[in-house]
Formats: structure tokens, sequence, C-alpha cells
């Protein structure tokens, strides 16, 4: 079974040395899901770090039945704590977010009708015509991301326009295929999902969504622009031995 009892949704938020945005993150879920009338969790990843986060969510979830807090002793990396967060998720839908919650927790409105739509994998976009960005990124980090997103879509996956937005839904089945078989850690995992989804004949939907930039994020774009490159290759290798196949293609 990848669903459990009655959870509906499942929010996975990875958290590295996050006391301080993550508290108010977690405060606008909870009032959004409270709101809702199906039932709920989410399900923190905190990946190391030394702020006082893993302290924090676990004071919280001791008043908040629907909070699940996991969390590994070093930092393992953002696609390594999705990843772990998604597998024990129990819900119906998967949704996994930043944790400064770039995208409004209510957009996830939008990718779930994508998915009751027929999809089975929706993402957020920031790239379409219909989506709201409120607050952009500094012209140079744009600028190297529209390169990054060139390449990308040459490499890997040609009809997406927005790999990186943080906001992200998968039906459970869906899920549980597609992260089983994930292999990157750090950021590039999000393309890697991706490329996986379409191995897999998932159908994958972009959603425009409200986005609003948060300066203080941890990404350093040369250096992290660098290693995406560096795995897009590995990703490539790593299909040409067939690790990304479904079972029955291997067997068949």
């Amino acid at each position: 079974m990848v669903t459990d009892g009655g959870v509906h949704l499942s929010v996975v938020i990875p958290a590295f040395d996050e006391v301080e945005r993550l508290g108010p993150t977690l405060e606008q879920v909870r009032r959004f899901l409270n709101t809702r009338r199906f039932e709920s969790e989410v399900v923190v990843v905190v990946d190391g770090g030394r702020d006082g986060t893993l302290a924090m969510t676990r004071a919280l979830a001791r008043e908040w039945p629907a909070l699940v807090v996991l969390h590994h002793d070093v930092n393992r990396g953002k696609g390594y704590s999705v990843r772990r967060g998604m597998l024990a998720a129990r819900g119906r839908y998967r949704l996994f977010s930043d944790a400064d919650l770039s995208t409004p927790i209510a957009e996830v409105k939008r990718l779930i009708d994508a998915l009751d739509g027929g999809a089975d994998v929706a993402i957020g976009s920031r790239a379409l015509a219909q989506s709201d960005v409120r607050v952009r990124q500094a012209w140079w980090r744009q600028s190297m991301g529209r390169v990054f997103n060139q390449i990308v879509r040459r490499v890997a996956v040609p009809d997406v326009r927005d790999t990186q937005c943080g906001f992200k839904c998968f039906r459970a089945e869906a899920a549980q295929r597609i992260f089983a078989r994930q292999r990157m850690t750090r950021f590039s995992f999000d393309v890697e999902l991706l490329w996986i989804a379409r191995k897999l004949g998932c159908r994958v939907v972009e959603v425009p969504v409200t986005w609003i930039n948060d300066p203080s994020s941890r990404v350093r774009p040369v250096r992290d622009s660098l290693r995406m490159l560096a795995d897009l290759v590995r990703l490539r290798f790593d299909d040409l031995r067939g690790l990304y196949e479904d079972e029955d293609e291997r067997t068949g």
C-alpha cells in the first residue's frame, strides 16, 4: 500500500539550519491545512545543522499530531531529504515545498486540480504566462537560470520550462516509483525526478503559481550551477546503465 488511512495530502519540507524561516512557514502551512476538510500531514526532514531547527520542530510536533519530524545527524543534501520525506509520507497526494515557502502553500490547490485532471506529477512553474512572480531574483541570477534551463531542456527534459521551482506534487503511486529510483542528493535532483517520471511514462504537467523570491536563498549560482551541469552528464550516464528503467523493462 502507498497510502495510509485517510491521509489526503502530505506536505514534505526539507530543512537545514532553518530555525528562523521554518517556524513562520509551518504556521502558515498549519493555518491553511486547518481550513481544509481532508486529513493531512506535514513531514519535516531536518538535514543536520546546529541552529536549533530540530528542537524547534520536535517541540511543535508535541502539540501538533499531524507534524512528523525526521532528521539526519549530518547534512545529506536537499535531494536526499526530499526523497526520504516523500517515501515516508502517507498521503494520496504528496507535495514537497521549500522551507522559505516562496510559493504560498495555498497554491497546492492548483497542483491538486492538475492531478485530479489526470496528471501523475504537477510542478509549480514560474515560466508560464499565467505565473505571478511578485518578487524576482537579481538579474544575474535570472540570467544564469535561463542559461541553465536552456541546457536542461536540450539534455534532459525539453518540454519543461521551469524545472527548479521547489513546489512539486505527486500522486502516491508516482511518488513511490519515482523517488525509489532517485540517486542525486543535491540541487540537481529536480531535473532527475522529471527525467525519471518521463522514463516511467508518467504524465507531468506544469502549473502556473505565485512565487516570491527569498533573497536569503542558499543556492550559490556559480558553484552550484557547475555542479548541476556535471550532474546532467551523470544523469545521462546513469540512464545508459539502465538505472532508471522500470522493472518490467529490465526483465522483459
